[in-house]
């Protein structure tokens, strides 16, 4: 009876207890905690409370460099219901042929959204700062924060079966360095836009499969987090630039290359050991900033830490004074990812034009200046640079035809120089196909071959897109092929279709310098395609 008594005495005084214990807390507690904050200058502050103060203070409090934004704040906050549904509108449209491009390959049927809305909370400046520049260039780094409740659901069907993925609670700070470069007289005054990371940033989200939240496996979410940034950082960390057009080139303050940049490289020393029963399996990949062409590389010198290569490499320069090479040592391995052995950048502006330069670098981890991991010795990379401008226009090549219908050149110094091809695709009109109309054009000179983007159920595709052929002489005799195809998802057989080409012979490119002609695509009954092609010269 005594047992049974203290079990009941305890079940009902336990939840009696609890229960005092909330109301006392509510009366005595939690009333303190709805009243008023007590307001204290930061120079009353402890040095702990300081401390984990500091994060949440603004930055143009901290630093007078940073203006206060509020206003812009303030706009951002009464327009986001608007940009939300615009901005969502953008992403469904420009994801739209990356999805069409792999329904009806592994198995996939169909990808779409399910939700996408970026929340009800807008991303906020806290602070901008504005660097004086000289000439045609303004440059802000605005530091960004954004704690959204976005909700983004991608629905795909994968061999009849259902498969959803959620990402939410989008959480982001960064603070990019924003160029306008460079300033015109023409709206909106500036004619390209071009973004890094001054910073590593900082993200996080949540993310859900089959609806179980995969960031609660237990050492993922750090996981994924700290490879996420560090992606973002190796491909927009500053001085790695995203450029992005705003004019056209009928403003004329659109970048036109200028020349040619010459790369040898030629030897590195005393780099790092990266394997574990050998030496390392070096080689080098390089690209000029702004580009959005495939980087070069050098071949695989195996088990050497003291390589020796001397492979030449060209590359079109649109603006030697903003410009950088970027050079990458990897390590090569056979399964798994290729391992850095460090990187370096050489700017353009340190070039003397038809001047050989030869440059020894100190190859470090990151461009980041505070990164700790810069201090280790990680071997030199030598390379001789040379920057090549185009000739004036009053110096180029022309070209006689013989009796015979045979070109011969004659250049402004007597001599044959090479240059640069610039094939722009503009656009189509008129193109039909028999099974289907997905056109894309397709770029071969010399062997090479290039592709526009595939424009899906239109007869009437706009691509503008440019293509660059580096030659050693001037292409007099060649001719560029373009043809239209179009291309359907799904299965294999017949997925291809011709809609017409064109042959375009390069004499009077050659002799012009430019021609910008709209021709009848053979093979078609009614096609035309808009072809500009220009020729420089070195």
């Amino acid at each position: 009876m005594g047992l049974l008594g203290g079990v009941l005495g305890f079940s009902v005084g336990l939840p009696v207890g609890l229960a005092a214990a909330y109301f006392l807390y509510l009366r005595y507690f939690a009333a303190r905690r709805l009243q008023d904050p007590v307001i204290r200058p930061l120079r009353d502050l402890d040095s702990e409370t300081l401390q984990t103060t500091i994060p949440d203070i603004p930055l143009w409090v901290k630093s007078p460099d940073y203006e206060r934004v509020d206003w812009m704040n303030k706009f951002i906050f009464d327009m986001w219901p608007f940009l939300d549904k615009a901005i969502c509108n953008n992403i469904k449209r420009a994801t739209r042929p990356i999805f069409d491009q792999y329904v009806g390959q592994y198995g996939i049927e169909s990808i779409e959204f399910g939700e996408l809305t970026l929340g009800a909370l807008p991303p906020t400046f806290q602070g901008i700062k504005v660097y004086e520049m000289l000439g045609k260039v303004l440059v802000i780094e605005p530091v960004i924060r954004w704690a959204s409740i976005a909700n983004v659901i991608l629905n795909a069907k994968v061999h009849s079966f259902e498969v959803s993925v959620q990402l939410e609670d989008l959480h982001i700070m960064l603070t990019p360095r924003v160029t306008l470069k460079p300033l015109v007289p023409s709206f909106p005054c500036f004619a390209n836009l071009c973004v890094s990371l001054m910073e590593k940033p900082c993200i996080d989200f949540g993310f859900k499969m089959l609806g179980g939240d995969i960031m609660a496996i237990p050492g993922l979410y750090q996981y994924v987090q700290d490879q996420i940034s560090k992606q973002i950082s190796v491909l927009y960390h500053w001085p790695k630039v995203i450029q992005i057009p705003i004019l056209d080139g009928a403003s004329g303050a659109t970048k036109k290359p200028v020349g040619i940049l010459h790369v040898k490289v030629i030897r590195a020393l005393n780099l790092l050991k990266m394997d574990l029963l050998g030496k390392s399996d070096p080689y080098v990949k390089m690209r000029l900033s702004g580009e959005k062409l495939p980087s070069k590389k050098t071949s695989v010198k195996m088990s050497n830490l003291n390589p020796e290569w001397n492979e030449h490499f060209r590359f079109i320069v649109k603006d030697p004074d903003t410009q950088v090479l970027e050079l990458h040592m990897f390590d090569w391995e056979k399964v798994k990812m290729h391992d850095k052995l460090g990187m370096q950048v050489i700017p353009l502006r340190l070039l003397t034009p038809y001047e050989s330069k030869l440059f020894t670098l100190d190859l470090v981890r990151s461009m980041n200046p505070n990164d700790p991991h810069n201090k280790k010795n990680r071997g030199q990379l030598i390379v001789e640079l040379t920057f090549d401008p185009f000739r004036e226009d009053n110096s180029r090549s022309s070209v006689a035809l013989d009796g015979e219908a045979n070109a011969s050149i004659r250049e402004g110094n007597g001599e044959s120089s090479g240059g640069v091809l610039l094939v722009s695709v503009e656009n189509a009109e008129d193109v039909e196909g028999k099974q289907h109309t997905n056109p894309y054009a397709e770029v071969l000179f010399r062997g090479e071959r290039k592709k526009t983007k595939v424009i899906r159920k239109t007869r009437d595709p706009r691509w503008s897109e440019e293509f660059q052929f580096m030659v050693d002489e001037p292409p007099v005799e060649d001719k560029v092929h373009i043809e239209v195809k179009s291309k359907r998802r799904g299965l294999p057989i017949r997925n291809k279709e011709s809609l017409g080409h064109v042959n375009i012979n390069l004499v009077d490119v050659v002799n012009n310098g430019r021609i910008n002609e709209k021709y009848h695509l053979i093979n078609s009954r009614n096609g035309m395609i808009q072809v500009e092609i220009k020729w420089s010269t070195v």
